[in-house]
């Protein structure tokens, strides 16, 4: 999902219990990450909402080539295998859900929806090292929804001190999902004064994101990510996007990072 916030406890300790197994092999020439920090984050209300809110988020971010990450941004993912250009594993990530307070004048009127975490697997293809590609399929550990996204991600050559990254992602849900977020019932459909709408599965979000880190020390520096995204198919046909939200989703974050 686009709506994306600080990853949770759960997750954390399942990337500890995973990350302490060592797999076969290990990309020797890839130096390992340790990032932390605290920023802001701006993002949609709601998945589909055109309002805004801003919230405290704490940053993280580790890579261990060969083993897997966890990053605030995108995740758990943990190797179980490495070729030359292929490499894939478990992903898992921690999907927000929209509280009352995040409906605002809808709340009451829509349900609220608890989050969920989902977990599966992801194949990636490295083209170099600046470019790879890749896929992951998950499902809700605790709900009927499932998940596909595809991407591509470039990491050009640092401009000076500068250290730039590009993202695409397409995202799809099936139809559970897609009812969960983008549907209305007709009771919410009569509170509402919009037509009722049961979405199936398909093509949810595709989006580019651009990160940028700004050193400012030998192991300090600010973080910024910038994510411009639209709603796909029966997602942005929902009559609750068209009436109380928007096709377009932005969200922006900024961090301030120690590197250990």
């Amino acid at each position: 999902m686009s709506n994306r916030r600080a990853i949770s406890l759960p997750l954390g300790l399942l990337l500890a219990a995973c990350l302490s197994w060592s797999p076969r092999s290990r990309a020797a020439t890839e130096p390992d990450v340790f990032a932390l920090g605290v920023g802001m984050q701006r993002m949609p209300s709601w998945p589909g909402a055109k309002s805004q809110h801003s919230e405290p988020v704490p940053y993280l971010d580790i890579e261990l080539p060969g083993h897997g990450s966890f990053s605030t941004l995108d995740g758990l993912q943990v190797e179980l295998f490495r070729g030359d250009a292929w490499r894939g594993g478990i992903h898992g990530d921690y999907q927000w859900g929209r509280s009352r307070d995040d409906l605002g004048s809808l709340g009451g009127k829509i349900a609220s929806l608890s989050p969920r975490i989902n977990l599966g697997g992801y194949l990636e293809w490295q083209l170099n090292r600046q470019v790879d590609v890749g896929g992951s399929l998950s499902h809700d550990i605790n709900g009927a929804g499932a998940y596909l996204e595809l991407y591509a991600e470039w990491d050009p050559p640092p401009l000076g001190l500068l250290e730039q990254s590009f993202e695409l992602r397409w995202q799809a849900m099936n139809a559970p999902a897609m009812n969960r977020f983008f549907g209305v019932t007709p009771q919410a459909a009569r509170a509402l004064s919009i037509p009722a709408w049961q979405p199936g599965a398909g093509g949810q979000l595709a989006s580019l994101e651009y990160e940028l880190f700004v050193p400012t020390s030998r192991r300090t520096g600010v973080a910024l990510a910038l994510v411009y995204g639209r709603l796909l198919g029966d997602a942005a046909d929902s009559p609750l996007v068209a009436r109380y939200g928007s096709r377009t989703q932005l969200s922006e974050s900024l961090a301030f990072v120690y590197r250990l």
